[in-house]
């Protein structure tokens, strides 16, 4: 869990009848959310758009019918990539038992998706109306069936290999070795390789990859063409992108975000 900040804002979302409290937003391109925390366990869905959420361990990016799950008093920010359709439920600590207590991107169904902008549009729902218990039985065991996706950057530890990461994240499609940005930040790539398997699991190479990768997928969220888009993230070739993309979303760019539009 990401350690409390002081300068962090608490933004309390509970209510005292309620086990699930939803809210819905729209917001633009490059639109940012400032580090805060919640004293609920929250679920940030994107039906439309990418939203990247950062914590102290690590980036996680949220693209269409894709959600983050936050636990309570994870300090947290966000930054839209395109128009973004934001739906977020607010849970009763621990009502949601069987969701890890750290952050992770779920695989949302169409059937969790519908569930999902349905309850939005109450604000608050408890289980004291019959109604509103049964569909938030139907809704809990949806989310708690749901796959996790690996669409999170960790973040390590050690000062060394966090600037490597900085410089990495500051140019993803940056061409220089990693042992050259390793040099420039006060190590051996032996010593940064070590750290990242370590405090990442995993390789600084693969690292790199899902950072061009992720980097990529908020560049078309924003209104790049998928060409320039891949040739910007670092990649030889757009069909080298497509590849990595349909292994870890299961169909190609074009066609995710064809659906997108849907």
């Amino acid at each position: 869990m990401s350690k409390m900040r002081h300068d962090a804002l608490f933004d309390p979302k509970g209510h005292s009848a309620a086990r699930v409290t939803t809210l819905s937003y729209e917001f633009g391109d490059q639109y940012q959310i400032p580090e805060h925390f919640h004293d609920t366990d929250q679920l940030v869905f994107a039906s439309k758009g990418v939203m990247t959420i950062r914590t102290e361990e690590g980036y996680w990016i949220v693209p269409p019918q894709r959600a983050v799950w936050i636990p309570s008093r994870t300090v947290h920010s966000i930054v839209m990539s395109g128009t973004v359709s934001m739906r977020t439920l607010y849970f009763t600590p621990r009502y949601v038992r069987r969701l890890p207590r750290s952050c992770c991107v779920l695989n949302i169904s169409s059937l969790l998706k519908e569930l999902i902008i349905f309850v939005c549009k109450t604000p608050a729902w408890t289980k004291d109306v019959p109604n509103q218990r049964n569909l938030l039985g139907t809704l809990l065991h949806q989310l708690q069936q749901a796959s996790s996706s690996p669409l999170q950057l960790p973040r390590p530890a050690d000062p060394r290999a966090v600037r490597v990461t900085e410089k990495i994240l500051a140019d993803p499609g940056n061409t220089r070795s990693l042992a050259r940005i390793c040099e420039d930040c006060g190590a051996s790539k032996r010593t940064i390789e070590r750290l990242f398997v370590e405090e990442t699991q995993l390789t600084l190479g693969r690292w790199r990859q899902q950072a061009r990768l992720l980097h990529a997928i908020r560049l078309i969220a924003s209104g790049e063409k998928i060409i320039s888009a891949a040739l910007e993230a670092g990649y030889n070739s757009p069909s080298a992108f497509i590849v990595c993309f349909k292994k870890l979303l299961g169909c190609t760019p074009g066609r995710y975000f064809e659906m997108d539009s849907v």
